[in-house]
């Protein structure tokens, strides 16, 4: 009767046990990401170098920084500055390079965090995901370099969405601690508030379901066991713990998907009050559909915030 009366409890136990560890694996190694072949990106490489319509591409190079590699966009006139694009969850500088068309008047620099694609392609083992941590000391090394190359700081952008927001975020607090004066600006769009609170989110899914009461305990668990695999604390990724009682002095424009489920509305909010000069555009839909909703609007929120906050000779 006994073994009866714990048999629910041991059931549960085992799927939050189960439900964990896929989570935990999912957030230090997505299992949906595949890194395009070579070809593949230097063929969108080169189209987005011919230019467009309204964009006058460019010439690209790469360079080594500190073990990664940085790939530039420098247009075929001199740019007032340069736009470094930050790639979100699961994605790589070949998904998130077409974005560099919202940003036709600078030049632009992208890489991929810990040089995970190089690494798949290999053959080897990818360094794990570790939801900002060593990617923020990222960020910072190739701004460093922008700087000691002759960009001024005032002259850099930085745009992330998803992961590559709070990515932009947990640098950009780093950066301005350094007293060296704010950046061009910052604009993200759907920010996770941390590793716990996103694999919450995961285990919840597009909706909310009776045994969701379950979500808090297992996201807590699989940032645990996330952090123990990537050799980082899944506190050191709550961003609001990150940005403490920094006011940002880079300007900010923040898209707000009302909708986000992976990333909280009210937590990009707060994040938001945190810049003093910032602008909010609120965009009823959910994660990473900003774009979608707004069409050429976006563009334009972004052009007018890029005059605004680094203006064209």
């Amino acid at each position: 009767m006994a073994a009866l009366a714990l048999a629910p409890l041991l059931g549960v136990g085992g799927f939050m046990v189960w439900k964990a560890r896929a989570v935990a694996r999912e957030l230090v190694d997505p299992p949906f990401y595949h890194p395009q072949p070579l070809a593949r990106v230097a063929a969108t490489y080169a189209e987005l170098a011919a230019g467009s319509p309204g964009d006058p591409g460019g010439t690209w190079s790469s360079e080594e920084v500190e073990g990664l590699q940085l790939w530039r966009l420098r247009r075929r006139t001199p740019a007032p500055g340069v736009v470094l694009l930050l790639h979100g969850f699961g994605d790589d500088r070949w998904g998130t390079s077409p974005a560099l068309r919202w940003f036709p008047g600078l030049d632009a620099a992208i890489f991929t965090y810990l040089r995970r694609d190089d690494a798949l392609r290999a053959g080897g083992a990818a360094p794990p995901i570790t939801f900002g941590v060593r990617e923020a000391e990222n960020v910072v090394r190739i701004v460093h370099r922008l700087e000691a190359e002759g960009t001024p700081r005032s002259r850099i952008l930085l745009m992330g969405r998803s992961l590559g927001a709070s990515v932009g975020l947990m640098a950009l607090a780093d950066l301005e601690r350094e007293g060296r004066g704010p950046l061009g600006g910052f604009i993200w769009e759907g920010a996770p508030a941390s590793s716990r609170d996103f694999a919450e989110r995961l285990v919840r899914g597009p909706q909310d379901r009776w045994w969701h009461v379950l979500a808090p305990p297992i996201g807590a668990l699989a940032a645990a066991w996330a952090g123990r695999m990537g050799g980082y604390r899944p506190s050191d990724t709550d961003l609001l713990q990150k940005v403490g009682t920094l006011r940002f002095r880079t300007p900010g424009l923040c898209f707000l998907a009302t909708q986000d489920r992976l990333a909280p509305p009210p937590v990009q909010r707060a994040l938001a009050a945190h810049f003093q000069t910032l602008r909010l555009v609120a965009v009823p839909t959910w994660h990473l559909h900003c774009a979608d909703v707004l069409g050429p609007a976006y563009a334009t929120d972004i052009a007018e915030a890029v005059q605004a906050w680094i203006p064209a000779p």
